[in-house]
């Protein structure tokens, strides 16, 4: 029989490698891709632990490294000014090591150059590091804009001893990034939506994020306190490759919906804005289960995993003490519904229905805090 499909995509990073040490892999990869001089974008936090390192690592695979700090948020100024400074220094690569703001910002600096780029996360707190996406801030921490590289990062280096060194809240924010996307890339494919590449999902990038839920609610617990007592184990490992690759590869082939929407909206009210990617998700996930009208049994074990690992359930854990106002309401309505990704949604979503769902979700999760 003569099939009328569509054209489907999915993407993937060029290498990924995960595991203990893996951070000394850094500049034989960088070899391997053709490069000759990096410029490595470093994450304050860990500058310290891992700048010697990195430096012997390019060094030795004949890699001339210049390391740079990442100066907090992901601004176009900041690109700019980065890119500037690539540029002069002859930069035919460039490296991210840090958090998810560092990644974006050193994707808009391999965007700029048309330069290869080799991620290495220090922290498990989002799925940048596979994805072409680049999220921009403004200096006040707001959301405002989305830009994508031209392919997806030509390596991904997880070092799975620094990451289980990072600070827990980290950890749960990967965690909170990535519940998600299976209830996201469920919608998005209901009401015939498409993915980051312009397209319908694969059934593989659907099988990606339930795979994700089902390691997160296995292992996640588990997971998150063997990263609070410092302790690098299998279910550490397992989260990791679920929060970053699973998730990574299955929200950007599967398509988004109104969790991630809803950062925008979230983001915009002061109180929230200074809040991780991966709580203001978290949030956002419970707030999509009731617009749905999930049934308990949804959403039961995932706010049990949320709260076994820190992960906000109320405006209030979010910074928003007092009740949102109704101007507050109709501003965080307006943001996420001027996404697209809030179109990912059946029946179509309105700005009574968010303000709906996000009283429902923050009620339900008062009343789990105060048992």
């Amino acid at each position: 029989m003569t099939t009328h499909a569509p054209l489907r995509t999915i993407g993937f990073p060029g290498r990924y490698t995960q595991g203990p040490g893996a951070l000394a892999s850094l500049g034989p990869t960088l070899a391997d891709l053709g490069a000759r001089r990096a410029f490595v974008l470093v994450d304050e936090a860990v500058a310290v632990r891992v700048s010697a390192d990195v430096v012997q690592s390019l060094e030795a695979a004949g890699v001339a490294p210049h390391l740079a700090a990442f100066p907090g948020e992901c601004t176009a100024a900041v690109i700019a000014k980065l890119s500037a400074d690539a540029r002069e220094r002859h930069a035919d690569a460039v490296v991210a090591i840090g958090g998810g703001k560092t990644i974006d910002t050193a994707k808009g600096v391999a965007r700029a150059l048309d330069a290869p780029i080799v991620i290495a996360p220090s922290a498990a707190s989002s799925d940048a590091p596979t994805s072409r996406l680049i999220i921009l801030y403004d200096e006040a921490h707001r959301v405002t804009g989305i830009e994508m590289l031209p392919r997806n990062p030509d390596a991904v280096i997880v070092d799975t001893a620094l990451i289980a060194a990072a600070p827990a809240r980290l950890f749960a924010a990967g965690i909170g990034d990535a519940l998600s996307k299976k209830f996201e890339a469920a919608q998005c494919q209901r009401a015939g939506g498409l993915n980051s590449y312009g397209t319908p999902p694969l059934p593989s990038a659907l099988l990606l994020t339930r795979a994700t839920l089902a390691i997160l609610l296995e292992d996640g617990a588990r997971a998150y306190a063997d990263v609070v007592r410092g302790e690098l184990t299998d279910a550490v490992e397992r989260v990791v490759e679920a929060t970053v690759l699973l998730s990574g590869v299955g929200f950007e082939s599967g398509g988004l919906s109104l969790a991630h929407a809803l950062i925008r909206g979230l983001t915009a009210i002061p109180a929230m804005a200074s809040m991780m990617h991966g709580e203001l998700v978290a949030f956002g996930t419970l707030v999509q289960l009731f617009v749905e009208d999930s049934s308990p049994e949804e959403i039961e074990p995932l706010a049990t995993l949320m709260t076994a690992v820190g992960l906000p359930l109320t405006l209030a854990q979010l910074g928003q003490h007092a009740p949102l106002t109704p101007a507050q309401e109709a501003l965080i309505a307006e943001a996420t519904l001027a996404t697209r990704y809030s179109r990912h949604m059946t029946p179509p979503l309105t700005a009574q229905r968010v303000i709906d769902g996000i009283a429902r979700a923050d009620a339900y999760g008062r009343t789990r805090s105060a048992l």
